[in-house]
């Protein structure tokens, strides 16, 4: 056999598995997901305000879909993916003044993301479900 037909050994680059996953990480990865969910949900916004627009039957049958549960987790999950995209929107306009740009720092911001995102998220649904 020559050399020319002996396929070449290369190294792999590493890959997510290879990686332990930290808060950084997470954060760009969410902040990602929660643009997309956000789009999701926008459609699902503008479908609510056409139904108000269309009268008391199409409102009816929005409100129907959206108290039921698997409405109430999707417009729940709407709202964390909103604060989510947000903190990570704010974490990065900090950094991008040269601030939290330490390990430790950006890591700390990072938890702080997820901690805002989940305390927005109760506070607003606390004051829907019980005010």
């Amino acid at each position: 056999m020559s050399d020319v037909n002996r396929p070449v050994s290369r190294p792999l680059s590493p890959h997510l598995q290879v990686y332990a996953w930290t808060p950084t990480m997470v954060v760009s990865t969410l902040h990602r997901l929660t643009g997309l969910a956000l789009t999701s949900g926008t459609a699902l916004l503008t479908w609510g305000l056409i139904a108000l627009a269309s009268g008391p039957e199409s409102w009816s049958l929005f409100m129907s879909l959206a108290s039921s549960l698997i409405g109430m987790v999707i417009l729940i999950g709407f709202t964390w993916a909103l604060f989510q995209h947000m903190m990570s929107g704010v974490r990065h306009l900090v950094m991008d003044t040269g601030a939290a740009l330490k390990v430790d720092d950006s890591r700390k911001f990072a938890w702080f993301t997820f901690v805002g995102s989940f305390g927005l998220t109760a506070l607003v649904w606390a004051a829907v479900l019980l005010g």
